[in-house]
């Protein structure tokens, strides 16, 4: 069999035992010490020519239609093996091939005019509200939480993660802050409150928007916290302070120029930007193919270096820069773990294959931040020298101050 002999040759941690879909079993270990073993079952012979052929869509998509099962082991042993595996299979001709084709199909894949960015929002942010409700932390961050230590809750890490920013923004009384990709407002929320500044919040994701402006309201903020349904790029007034949380990872590498443009535009002159994305530590990329189908159409992770060269082409400065390595991967975990934990109510709401597809993102996701060189960066930007001070000192004597906030 063509696909046993594929895993034999990259498979150097762990194991897998593979069940074909002739019910003929075929054993591939690496080293055992070094990763999980794990039993697969194949239950559609077409699967072994897809899998052969384009194995990082198939197994994905193999997995949520239940052709493909775990027999013995975690789909975390599993994910967690091929993608200790990646560096070999990327070396092999079908592995070489698939990187070409993706390279081939960047651009459109990344394609993102403000008519398809919307569409593409809606594919995941326009999903059931109850759904979220069900494995984010109370104020719906769903972006990488900051552990400050082992013991947090995610409540406490997600609160750590705005006062973190908050700090870097450098917010004074009757500013005014432009939230770029605000979810369903709870940084905005919490800016007006902290630091009685007015907050404008963009958003594509309708879903998100009725949530946001509910919320606003509630909290009887709806005075400092404005929301609008409406593309970055359409945006018109100026802004003190920029914000944007989880949001860069839908502009689309050949985008990136527009993106750093409307920050130049819509910022004071004296003003403060702060961006928090996924990156890669690696050089530029492509989009997981499985990831771009199911999850984020028209997403990609960014390496700082094709970031900051966008930068750079506006004359902008870069200010301050945080790399954080783990912290999503701790965040996911604790996001999965709760999924589990009401997998049954999202079953409900959508069916078994939506939950296999979930949970594959998840666990996968975390995976990447532990393994494939995922990580997050705070970049801090400004149009002049002398906006930020010398050192990173207010950084901390503002999260000091504000703990209880």
């Amino acid at each position: 069999m063509l696909l046993s002999g594929l895993l034999k040759t990259i498979v150097k941690a762990g194991g897998i035992t593979l069940i074909d879909a002739r019910g003929r079993t075929h054993v591939i270990e690496g080293d055992l010490s070094a990763g999980p073993s794990v039993t697969i079952k194949l239950h559609d012979r077409a699967l072994h020519r897809k899998l052969l052929l384009n194995p990082k869509l198939q197994f994905g998509e193999a997995y949520m239609n239940g052709t493909l099962t775990v027999e013995d082991g975690t789909l975390y042993d599993l994910i967690d093996v091929l993608c200790m595996s990646i560096d070999t299979f990327e070396t092999t001709r079908i592995g070489r091939v698939g990187d070409w084709l993706s390279v081939l199909t960047r651009r459109i894949d990344q394609y993102n005019p403000v008519r398809l960015a919307r569409k593409h929002v809606a594919h995941h942010y326009d999903l059931s509200d109850k759904l979220y409700s069900l494995f984010l932390d109370e104020d719906r961050q769903y972006s990488c939480a900051y552990f400050t230590s082992n013991n947090e809750s995610l409540e406490e890490a997600q609160q750590n993660k705005k006062r973190h920013i908050a700090g870097k923004l450098l917010l004074e009384p009757g500013q005014r802050v432009l939230d770029i990709g605000c979810g369903w407002g709870g940084l905005a929320l919490y800016l007006a409150r902290a630091s009685d500044v007015e907050v404008v919040g963009l958003t594509l994701s309708e879903e998100q928007y009725k949530v946001a402006v509910s919320r606003a309201r509630e909290a009887g903020l709806d005075d400092k916290v404005t929301f609008k349904l409406l593309d970055y790029r359409l945006e018109t007034e100026q802004f003190d302070r920029i914000v944007s949380v989880g949001m860069f990872e839908h502009v689309g590498a050949h985008h990136f120029k527009q993106f750093f443009a409307a920050i130049k535009r819509l910022l004071t002159d004296d003003g403060v930007a702060l961006l928090h994305s996924i990156g890669r530590r690696y050089p530029p990329g492509t989009t997981n193919p499985w990831i771009r189908k199911y999850i984020f159409p028209g997403g990609y992770t960014p390496s700082l270096s094709e970031t900051l060269a966008a930068v750079e082409k506006q004359d902008m400065w870069v200010t301050d820069i945080e790399v954080l390595r783990l912290h999503y991967a701790d965040t996911l975990r604790e996001w999965n773990r709760r999924f589990q934990a009401n997998r049954s109510e999202i079953a409900k709401i959508y069916d078994e294959r939506f939950c296999r597809m979930w949970e594959f993102y998840l666990q996968g996701s975390e995976i990447a931040f532990r393994r494939l060189g995922q990580m997050v960066f705070q970049m801090q930007l400004s149009k002049s020298v002398d906006v930020v001070p010398p050192t990173r000192d207010y950084m901390r004597e503002w999260e000091t101050t504000n703990l209880a906030a």
